[in-house]
């Protein structure tokens, strides 16, 4: 993976943009504590199965892809985050999306780093 042989000063530039990016998010999201807001938190969200959130309300929607097992692995995340209601149909996340692939990577590489 190319991601791996990056200096460590690119991959920080890449979660600095990653942090700035996730201020789109922060409205609905929490990323530094376990506490859900509108939307689940996202601390510790890369790797961890889908609508399996404890004490958050979701959709059926995304309870039954978690289920079914879908991960919030990397190529996961980059389709969802470019366009929730493509990736989980009836999920109840009103935001469209993020559509610069480079801010959904950085995201990535930002989340990546909050271990829940």
């Amino acid at each position: 993976m190319v991601w791996a042989l990056l200096p460590p000063i690119a991959r920080a530039q890449d979660i600095e943009g990653g942090k700035t990016v996730f201020k789109k998010c922060a409205a609905c999201h929490n990323a530094d504590t376990k506490a859900n807001k509108v939307g689940p938190t996202l601390k510790g969200v890369v790797g961890r199965a889908a609508g399996t959130v404890l004490g958050y309300s979701y959709s059926r929607a995304m309870k039954e892809v978690g289920a079914a097992g879908l991960l919030w692995d990397e190529p996961n995340l980059m389709e969802y985050l470019t366009n929730p209601k493509a990736k989980v149909p009836a999920n109840k996340m009103g935001f469209p999306g993020l559509k610069n692939p480079d801010d959904i990577r950085n995201v990535i590489a930002y989340l990546k780093t909050l271990s829940g």
